[in-house]
């Protein structure tokens, strides 16, 4: 499909379909080892990057392959972002990050709104998804640190009827997780990504 996009600024200062997008994608705990998260300190502030860039008759955007490291999300497939820092809104973060990430340079991004904010549990992060554009192709340049490689979500098959599928999943090497999903390059996309691009993918499908 090709992206009205500003149909698609319009529709971002309207409400948003929020939880009733992200329920649907929310992993659900099977067996008797269940996770348990107590946080002391409130969540921290920060914010990730979906970014619209043309390539024939579809529309795609980075995620990016963690490197595989002991913890809650090593490996996993996230949207370029990350914390905020001391003095930035939340939109320079995202830039900020993809920027770091994937080294495109926030001046190369035309911003068109925000969607829900999420709260990311098992980190303590409140997530603002930022939802931006590139009038030509991007050139990435994953920093090697943070990304082991950069995938690309196509909008024609996150829209498909068929997009979302389900399996179990162990999640931090130890739970079984009955898990709603996209696949995207043979990779499983789940959990805040997954909800996040469900609001997304809900949205999109509205503009349809």
């Amino acid at each position: 499909m090709t992206i009205d996009y500003e149909a698609l600024r319009n529709r971002l200062t309207l409400p948003l379909p929020g939880e009733l997008a992200h329920n649907l994608m929310r992993a659900e705990p099977v067996g008797a080892i269940k996770p348990k998260f107590e946080h002391k300190l409130p969540p921290r502030p920060g914010s990730v990057m979906i970014l619209l860039y043309e390539n024939g008759n579809d529309v795609l955007f980075p995620l990016t392959k963690r490197p595989d490291y002991l913890g809650t999300h090593g490996g996993q497939i996230s949207l370029p972002g990350g914390k905020a820092e001391a003095g930035e809104t939340l939109i320079e973060t995202a830039l900020r990050e993809t920027e770091e990430e994937i080294g495109i340079r926030p001046h190369e991004i035309e911003v068109l709104g925000t969607l829900s904010n999420f709260f990311v549990i098992p980190s303590n992060f409140i997530v603002t998804p930022v939802v931006g554009i590139m009038r030509t192709p991007p050139i990435f340049t994953p920093d090697p640190k943070e990304v082991e490689k950069v995938l690309h979500g196509s909008v024609n098959r996150l829209i498909a009827t068929e997009a979302i599928l389900t399996k179990e999943i162990l999640a931090a090497r130890l739970f079984p997780m009955l898990a709603p999903h996209f696949e995207i390059e043979q990779e499983v996309v789940w959990g805040a990504t997954a909800m996040i691009l469900n609001e997304f993918r809900t949205i999109l499908k509205e503009l349809n």
